[in-house]
């Protein structure tokens, strides 16, 4: 039985606190936040122990074995480092810093102390996208033309009401850090390093520090040319995600409100009813298992086989450095490399 902690009792929380209890060798032991009212409500609903500070969490209950981050962004590397330090694992949720130094200083206390880290990026585990990865791996697209990745949704301005710290620059980030930045990690997971972005970013209506707009372009190293298109602007709801790759033999369109369904799959050198038996037995089941499921499960199986994560720390440093080479290049108006 591996023993699971929670730092952060916001709305987030609840989906960790569902996933752990859903998982086989998995048990849920404390959770710790520093607002009463909220630790409140999730240790009654949940039956758990509750703790203020996250020393007294640690101090008072040594059998947890793996803490699960859900705090704002800009607190990440403080907390992150100091569960390390008392040699727990860590599961931190996306972005897992709001700097590149805070990630290279989360990604060094887990080294130091021999500790596993993965950051919360569940889409990888979307049946959808599983099947669309093994397809790049077979090249069964040939030679690549593009790919696309577009999120449309609505964040309204109540949302980022909701607390002082959502859609500011040190704290939360914008719609990359905290919407896109799921679908740039798959970018560079069918993908590949990139060479070159250009990008804008604005922020067209919400009353925020961060962007609530920004679209690309990125040239990756294996030829293909990245889209990217997203907001937390459009009316009245979300309307779209999906993710679109292109190529001379080959497309693939994943998408709907969420890119759960196969929307489009037509290969060359792959038959009608190949085709056709895929596209069926992924939107009879678009959501599978929960993608945080699967990650506390990864993890359980990482500890106990002495592995690394699947999604590992510097996984997680890669989908934040593209968000942050986008930023550059909008800033400054020129290609960045």
């Amino acid at each position: 039985m591996v023993n699971f902690a929670i730092i952060g009792c916001g709305h987030i929380a609840k989906k960790h606190i569902e996933s752990i209890q859903r998982t086989e060798n998995a048990n849920l032991v404390a959770v710790c936040d520093n607002d009463s009212l909220k630790l409140k409500e999730i240790t009654t609903t949940f039956s758990v122990n509750g703790y203020l500070s996250v020393n007294e969490m640690l101090d008072n209950q040594p059998e947890i074995h793996v803490v699960n981050i859900c705090v704002p962004s800009g607190l990440h590397a403080s907390i992150a480092t100091e569960v390390a330090n008392r040699k727990k694992h860590v599961i931190l949720e996306k972005p897992m810093a709001i700097t590149l130094e805070d990630a290279d200083s989360i990604i060094e206390a887990c080294k130091r102390n021999d500790v596993k880290l993965t950051i919360v990026h569940p889409n990888r585990f979307r049946p959808a996208f599983i099947e669309l990865k093994k397809a790049l791996d077979d090249n069964l697209f040939g030679k690549l033309s593009h790919i696309n990745a577009t999120v449309r949704w609505n964040r309204n301005q109540e949302y980022y009401d909701q607390a002082a710290w959502r859609g500011t620059k040190e704290m939360d980030g914008g719609v990359l850090m905290n919407q896109a930045i799921h679908n740039l990690d798959i970018m560079l997971w069918m993908m590949g390093p990139y060479t070159e972005i250009q990008a804008y970013t604005a922020t067209q209506i919400r009353n925020i520090e961060s962007e609530d707009v920004a679209v690309a372009l990125i040239k990756f190293n294996n030829g293909a040319i990245g889209v990217v298109e997203t907001a937390t602007t459009i009316y009245p709801k979300n309307l779209e995600e999906s993710i679109s790759v292109f190529g001379e033999k080959g497309t693939v369109i994943i998408g709907g409100p969420t890119a759960n369904w196969i929307k489009n799959w037509t290969f060359e050198d792959q038959s009608v009813e190949v085709s056709n038996s895929i596209i069926n037995k992924i939107n009879e089941d678009p959501f599978g298992v929960s993608g945080h499921q699967k990650i506390i499960e990864d993890m359980i199986d990482a500890i106990i086989n002495d592995r690394a994560p699947i999604v590992s720390g510097e996984e997680g440093r890669n989908a934040l450095k593209l968000v942050k080479d986008i930023y550059k290049a909008a800033e400054s108006k020129s290609l960045v490399y």
